[in-house]
């Protein structure tokens, strides 16, 4: 095979050359001049009640493989995140074994792992200062129990509860003063979860960021960094140079990563992004790019994925999750194309095709003849006549970034 097959948004297909897997290396040595976590994605049984509203059947061994992937790349693993779909079908209960057995992997190989706490196992919508403060503590308490690093998630009951700055500042001094050591903050804006508007006290971003720079400031002990995921660089860049110096900015920014990451003379952004979840040794290539000094050779290999990753990314930004599980998928990290609470069919066939036509240009495919067969098998159940795709050079191919829903 030696050309995917594309569809448009009104039926039309073409077919490009496969391009070659590139040539990239794992690291003989720990990656020393960025921290990077990727937001690892959950893979469910093929066979289980994959629909919405049904608990989360997760395929243990797919899922806990996907974690020695990217720890096979020097990277570290985030996981029970977003990308994990916390908020939208991973259950309370697969979320606990989920931070139970990523952790006694991570502890196995000596990996790098940390995890998301929010108040999410609370079935009432809206709870009391006190009972979110509660509600957070139970989940500091298990993640760091079963070993793992903490990642304290914007909490939906908070945004509900909080009348005010000095609100979120209580909440936020009552569970670091619990926290064994050190947490990640996390600022999620609302086009990953609109029901956090006002998150910090105030939908204007600057008021906010004063209230985030506030907590870090009085609990620095507590405080190893934030992750930013407001898709905003000047945001980011204006919060990133206001921290102390005993916390890193780790950008969660899938739009615009690539100039964050590498940085200038006024600083850069360490990394924890559900994008490099799909990316991983991409991701990894160009971080030992920076270890060696090399910042050409660094955008030369991650510049290019920006474009897949706005892709995977776009609005409404919080169906990401499916982009991920699908080059998952393609790549042969999992045996089906299924996600917890049917969120596999939150995008269109047009929408991927355009991740499928990126992921093959950025060099994000792994194995690109098996993205090939996958991808087509796809299409095929869609209906879709693979065979009669015209192909074009690559010259012909449209060279614009559209970002297809």
């Amino acid at each position: 095979m030696t050309a995917f097959t594309l569809i448009d948004g009104s039926g039309g297909l073409r077919a490009v050359p496969l391009a070659e897997a590139p040539a990239l290396a794992k690291p003989r040595h720990p990656l020393t001049s960025r921290v990077a976590y990727a937001a690892a994605h959950v893979v469910p049984k093929p066979f289980a009640d994959n629909t919405p509203g049904e608990p989360a059947e997760i395929d243990w061994d797919a899922t806990l493989a996907f974690r020695h992937h990217v720890w096979s790349w020097g990277l570290g693993v985030a996981d029970a995140m977003d990308t994990a779909q916390r908020n939208m079908g991973l259950d309370a209960p697969a979320t606990r074994e989920l931070i139970s057995r990523s952790a006694a992997e991570a502890a196995s190989v000596g990996a790098d792992l940390v995890v998301g706490v929010n108040t999410d196992h609370v079935g009432d919508e809206s709870i009391s200062l006190e009972a979110v403060i509660d509600a957070y503590k139970e989940q500091l308490h298990h993640a760091e129990d079963s070993g793992a690093g903490v990642v304290l998630m914007a909490s939906r009951h908070l945004a509900r509860a909080a009348r005010n700055a000095d609100d979120y500042c209580r909440v936020y001094r009552e569970v670091l003063a619990a926290a064994g050591g050190p947490v990640v903050l996390h600022w999620l804006g609302t086009a990953f979860d609109p029901a956090l508007a006002g998150y910090f006290g105030s939908d204007d971003t600057d008021a906010a960021a004063a209230t985030l720079l506030q907590v870090i400031e009085h609990n620095r002990d507590k405080v190893q960094g934030v992750k930013m995921s407001l898709l905003d660089a000047d945001a980011e860049i204006s919060v990133r140079e206001r921290l102390p110096e005993s916390a890193r900015m780790f950008t969660g920014d899938d739009f615009h990563y690539v100039g964050l990451i590498e940085g200038d003379e006024r600083g850069h952004s360490d990394a924890l992004l559900g994008a490099f979840a799909a990316l991983a040794p991409n991701a990894s290539a160009a971080i030992q790019a920076l270890d060696r000094g090399d910042a050409a050779g660094y955008r030369d290999i991650l510049g290019p994925t920006e474009a897949l990753s706005q892709q995977v990314f776009a609005a409404p930004t919080y169906y990401y999750k499916t982009g991920v599980a699908f080059l998952s998928w393609l790549n042969g990290h999992q045996p089906a194309f299924q996600m917890v609470g049917g969120l596999h069919a939150a995008r269109s066939l047009p929408h991927l095709s355009r991740i499928v036509e990126l992921a093959n240009a950025s060099g994000a495919l792994e194995r690109p003849e098996l993205a090939a067969a996958r991808w087509h098998s796809l299409l095929t159940l869609n209906g879709v006549d693979v065979a009669s795709a015209v192909t074009v050079t690559e010259t012909e191919a449209p060279s614009d970034v559209e970002v297809l829903a």
